[in-house]
């Protein structure tokens, strides 16, 4: 079948620059949808995208559809006629809805079937709704309206190109007709611009100043400002973010290294980064041990005859910014850092939980004993806790809320607090999100464990759990932080123990029934998607949690040991025995089972066989899970899976002697014990 490029490209205002790369993949995916349901086949899609246009161009599309048959089925036979053979309703009804006669359709089979061939239509006449569908069905959250018209989109439109081949598709879409006459650059090129067919697009624009290539924009982008930056002795910072926000930005990318006055670099360089990211869309430079330079990377969107006033533009605008930013540092600097907890004991935290003066108090103290319990200094995490919260209340915080604990570093800094103190205040908050930056010392792992632990316990305590897709105060990025650093910096903690302390610190302002047991299992739960994420078995995380270890790393061990042991070839074996006899000891109550094995009363030599082999076991089995060598401990578990087929093969457990069975069911407990040490793995797949 003979085929040609299309492509459709719609001009608009400039686009909102955030939205740009998603709306511009959601109109290719739309038409890949509407091309699919057509049964239109063809060779290649693409999408293009600049801040006054959409585009996608479909590469060798077919030109026409091919005929197809369609089969419809009915009413059966015995519904759609009567005993007397007449039609019924359900017959009638069914032709009229096929719109074709009674005697039209087939009545052979033990259903009434219509079956008709449907002629395929050009694809030039299809083109139409499938990018007027493409373009209702974008992600655009509240859409414009413009003049008097009814249409709506999320800008509003300018022009519209629609190519089939070389020919015009003839049509109007959001009150634009089609034609091949596009627009270059706003402002070095803007007389309207003949696209001479589909496969030309991009040059012809490229010769109007518009790189439509949103790919091809950013690349250029990210490599001209590293090479810039590489010039002046420096390294950009190029978040993901803001380099496809600036590659929305512009048709026509010229970056230009522009430079700000030494003094502001006395103001932490967090808050410097922050405002010339955020508010004026630049790239920040820092020299080789990470120290902000005072020069940035803006980007223009013209070739300018004359760069300087370009960049001595952007100089003036940013230097505002750098000044608010020196203002407040200076201001916060007038009084010590703890002063402005005096303003926090007015600012609550919640509700029923006091101010976030009462919170840091009881991180404070909470903080302590975790350091006591991991090796770290108690007086300096109790002192980082009191001065957690501080920075909230600062000048710098109120308008950079991003600053949130690295102002409090700065500020504990210039006021002589000890370093670990001080790198705490910002550490309080790591991981800061999925697979973030972990605290680096003990102390600041102190607070954060403290800090997270307590929102838990207040929060749950209060009944205000999360739900669904609800989860206000991120109780679920607090379980997860708070199990990422004890497993991941292998810190040993009794959750349980610090959750009773975390509750009786709140007093009377929470409801201390089974919050523990709550609080616990929320946070082991959180364990089950990250072991799913690293490829762990299910049932794996299950064995483990069927024991309620109540450390973490403790927990992490034994999960890491259970999933070696599962490729054993004695694994499937020894699970399956496992529940063989947790099956039998469910059964017989305590009294029914012997204090101890007593070798007198084994009879089969499989029995005497598997009891001494455990005897051999139990020691040495013990002492390794007592070590947390439970990799080793499982190991030698493993020589008991011959001895075990072996006994329930050829050993009667309910023997009529009621000792004789007593001390069967004392050897498969004790043998059922020595596993529970590790994991239930009765529970393996």
């Amino acid at each position: 079948m003979s085929t040609k490029d299309f492509l459709v490209e719609l001009g608009t205002e400039e686009l909102p620059p955030k939205a740009l790369k998603t709306l511009s993949e959601a109109f290719q995916t739309g038409i890949e949808k509407g091309l699919k349901e057509a049964g239109l086949n063809y060779k290649r899609i693409q999408s293009y995208a600049a801040p006054r246009r959409l585009a996608v161009l479909v590469t060798d599309l077919e030109e026409h559809q091919t005929d197809r048959t369609q089969t419809i089925d009915g009413p059966p036979r015995q519904a759609a006629f009567g005993s007397d053979g007449q039609p019924t309703q359900a017959a009638l009804g069914f032709a009229r809805k096929c719109g074709v006669d009674l005697a039209d359709v087939d009545q052979s089979g033990p259903k009434l079937r219509f079956v008709q061939t449907i002629k395929g239509q050009a694809t030039a006449s299809l083109l139409p709704d499938i990018v007027s569908n493409s373009l209702d069905s974008l992600p655009i959250p509240k859409r414009m309206r413009w003049a008097a018209r009814r249409e709506e989109f999320v800008r509003p439109t300018q022009w519209l190109v629609m190519l089939f081949g070389d020919e015009v598709v003839d049509c109007e879409i959001l009150t634009q007709k089609a034609g091949r006459e596009s627009r270059g650059h706003r402002f070095h090129n803007p007389a309207p611009v003949h696209i001479s067919s589909p496969a030309n697009y991009v040059e012809d624009l490229r010769s109007a100043h518009v790189l439509a290539d949103f790919a091809e924009r950013k690349q250029f982008i990210a490599n001209k400002v590293a090479e810039l930056a590489k010039q002046n002795q420096g390294t950009a910072i190029v978040p993901e973010d803001l380099l496809n926000e600036v590659t929305a930005l512009v048709e026509w990318p010229v970056p230009l290294v522009c430079r700000f006055e030494e003094r502001f670099l006395q103001v932490p360089q967090e808050a410097l980064i922050s405002t010339m990211q955020d508010n004026q869309k630049y790239f920040c430079l820092l020299d080789e041990v990470g120290k902000l330079l005072p020069l940035f990377i803006t980007v223009a969107n013209i070739d300018s005859k004359d760069p300087t006033q370009i960049i001595e533009g952007n100089e003036k605008v940013v230097r505002p910014r750098l000044t608010d930013a020196e203002f407040f540092f200076k201001q916060d600097l007038k009084q010590p850092l703890e002063a402005f907890n005096e303003r926090l004991k007015n600012v609550v935290f919640q509700a029923k939980l006091g101010t976030v003066y009462d919170k840091a108090t009881r991180v404070s103290q909470l903080a302590a004993i975790v350091a006591q319990e991991i090796g770290a200094d108690t007086k300096q995490a109790a002192r980082a806790g009191i001065l957690s919260k501080a920075d909230l209340a600062t000048e710098m915080v109120g308008e950079f809320p991003e600053m949130q604990g690295i102002a409090g570093y700065y500020y504990a800094l210039t006021g002589g607090e000890a370093n670990d103190v001080a790198l705490a205040l910002n550490e309080q908050y790591m991981p800061r999100n999925m697979g973030g930056e972990l605290p680096s010392t003990l102390v600041g792992a102190s607070v954060a464990i403290a800090d997270k632990l307590d929102t838990l316990v207040g929060i749950f305590g209060i009944g205000m759990l999360p739900t669904g897709s609800k989860d206000p105060y991120a109780l679920r990025r607090a379980a997860l932080g708070i199990l990422r650093i004890l497993i991941e910096k292998r810190l040993e903690l009794n959750l349980s123990e610090l959750v009773d302390q975390a509750i009786t610190l709140y007093s009377d302002r929470i409801e201390n029934k089974a919050l523990n047991t709550q609080v616990l299992d929320f946070i082991f739960d959180r364990l089950r998607a990250r072991y799913e994420d690293e490829g762990i078995n299910i049932t794996t995380y299950q064995a483990v949690r069927a024991l309620k270890p109540v450390s973490p790393l403790d927990f992490d061990q034994r999960v890491q040991a259970v999933e070696a042991f599962r490729s054993l070839p004695e694994a499937a074996p020894l699970s399956f025995a496992n529940k063989r006899v947790q099956s039998i000891l469910e059964k017989v109550t305590p009294q029914d089972i012997a204090a101890s094995v007593e070798a007198s009363l084994l009879q089969e030599k499989e029995e005497i066989a598997l009891a001494e082999a455990v005897k051999q076991l139990e020691s040495k089995v013990s002492q390794l899970s007592a070590d947390r060598n439970y990799t080793e401990a499982l190991n030698c578990l493993s020589s008991l899976q011959v001895l075990l087929d072996g006994f329930f093969d050829d050993v009667f457990v309910n023997a009529e002697d009621m000792k004789v069975r007593a001390n069967r069911y004392a050897l498969l407990a004790q043998i059922r014990q020595l596993f529970l040490g590790i994991a239930d793995i009765s529970l393996l797949d």
